[in-house]
């Protein structure tokens, strides 16, 4: 799966409709093998994004969670911890 696609499922607040349409992008970019398609196949390339964003907000919706929601700026520090923690990132200066 595309490093760019997070998890949209069971956070506070919910996912937004930008996130869900990045999520989408990524996705059919991935898929497609191509950030930026071809005039050619430009539309068939934003419908498509059109239509997963679509199902995947359906989905969003649907899914019932068993935890609590987990907090966005709680797990952005838990991302960046581990990302300084394996030498992907230098640590902030103090």
């Amino acid at each position: 799966m595309c490093r760019n696609i997070h998890t949209l499922h069971n956070f506070e607040p919910a996912a937004t409709s930008d996130e869900v349409h990045a999520a989408a992008l990524q996705y059919v970019r991935k898929i497609a093998g191509t950030t930026k398609p071809s005039k050619a196949n430009q539309e068939a390339f934003d419908h498509a994004v059109h239509e997963i964003a679509h199902i995947t907000q359906h989905l969003l919706d649907d899914l019932v969670a068993v935890t609590p929601p987990k907090n966005r700026e709680v797990e952005a520090a838990k991302a960046r911890e581990r990302a300084i923690k394996s030498g992907r990132y230098a640590a902030p200066a103090a």
